[in-house]
């Protein structure tokens, strides 16, 4: 089985192109849904989060207010890395049962979808590395259009991320993504069937 970390920064593509490699025949690990999971209502987790930052962090119906703790931990280091250490194990955790299941399938190419990837984890942990990239730009723009964000709204969201420049050297395969859907596509098809040769399977025809 290969152990694959697909990542890559807001608004760069990587949604796409793990959509794509699903249809190809990928299993894929969530790490955002392991995170809503790990924090859903009556959880040790959200109970740790909700005594640490407050019950200000929580809407009325008991779930996660993924907004209100987001504005606690945006400018505060402290505490986005106490956050991250109340999060992450469970989170690990979590993703070693599904990758042990997958292992017991015979899965060949597990693709873990981590946005967070050099952020938050050793990328050394992981068989292959997979980053998607696009122009800053390029980002911005994105983000404006598809998320209605103000300029200093996108700036922020790029900002708060390890700059793309420093990932693509610790990166297997990088995909550059400035065109179109097709294009991107035909570049994701390149490195997955480099993929599929890796975990020794039948590439497509």
């Amino acid at each position: 089985m290969l152990n694959v970390a697909l990542t890559g920064n807001i608004a760069s593509g990587k949604s796409t192109v793990v959509e794509l490699f699903r249809r190809w025949g990928a299993t894929v690990i969530d790490a955002d849904a392991l995170v809503r999971e790990v924090q859903a209502p009556g959880s040790p987790v959200l109970a740790a989060i909700v005594k640490r930052f407050g019950p200000t962090v929580l809407q009325a119906d008991g779930c996660l207010d993924r907004a209100a703790l987001r504005a606690k931990v945006m400018d505060d280091a402290a505490a986005l890395a106490k956050l991250n250490a109340l999060v992450h194990p469970a989170v690990q955790r979590r993703r070693d049962a599904l990758l042990d299941e997958a292992w017991k399938r015979g899965d060949r190419i597990v693709v873990n979808d981590i946005p967070l990837l050099f952020e938050a984890l050793s990328p050394k942990q992981f068989d292959v590395v997979v980053l998607v990239d696009a122009p800053v730009p390029l980002r911005h723009a994105r983000l404006r259009a598809m998320r209605g964000l103000s300029a200093h709204e996108a700036d922020q969201m790029i900002a708060a991320q390890m700059p793309a420049a420093l990932k693509r050297k610790d990166s297997d395969y990088v995909i550059d993504n400035e065109g179109d859907l097709t294009e991107l596509a035909r570049r994701a098809r390149a490195v997955y069937d480099q993929l599929e040769r890796r975990a020794g399977a039948t590439p497509r025809a």
